[in-house]
C-alpha cells in the first residue's frame, strides 16, 4: 500500500488554501447542524468518526452522514487537517524554525493568524 507524505504549507499557501477550505467547512458545519437537528443522539459518534478521517459506520446511518463524509474527505484532500468538526477548527502542517508546527484556523476567522506546536493543540495557539 502506498501512503502519501503529509503536505507542508507555508503561511501564504495555507491562506490561499482557505479559498477551498472555507466553503467546505461551511458545508460541514451545515451538515452538522442538520444532523444535530434530526438525530442529536447520533452526533457523538459522527463527531468522533469525522475527526478520525471519516468513518464507514457514520456514512451508513443516513444520507446526511454520507454527504458529510464526502465533504470531510474533500477537505482532507487539500492537505488540511480537520481538528474539530464542532467548531470548524482546521490545522495546516508547516515548518517553523526547523520543526513541525500547525498553522491554525477556525471557521469565521478571516485568515490564518495563529500557529501552535504539534502537541499543544488549540489552547497553545500563538499569534504569527
Amino acid at each position: 500500500m502506498v501512503t502519501s507524505s503529509p503536505r507542508y504549507f507555508t503561511l501564504e499557501e495555507a491562506n490561499l488554501a482557505l479559498e477551498v477550505v472555507r466553503p467546505l467547512m461551511a458545508k460541514i458545519l451545515e451538515y452538522r447542524q442538520t444532523i444535530l437537528a434530526e438525530q442529536p443522539e447520533a452526533w457523538p459518534m459522527v463527531s468522533k468518526a469525522a475527526g478520525n478521517g471519516g468513518g464507514m459506520a457514520a456514512s451508513h446511518l443516513v444520507f446526511d452522514f454520507e454527504a458529510l463524509n464526502q465533504v470531510v474527505r474533500q477537505l482532507q484532500a487539500t492537505g488540511a487537517i480537520l481538528k474539530d468538526i464542532n467548531t470548524g477548527l482546521v490545522d495546516f502542517l508547516s515548518n517553523r524554525e526547523g520543526r513541525e508546527v500547525y498553522l491554525c484556523w477556525r471557521y469565521n476567522e478571516s485568515h490564518i493568524a495563529y500557529w501552535h506546536e504539534i502537541d499543544a493543540g488549540f489552547s497553545g495557539r500563538q499569534m504569527i
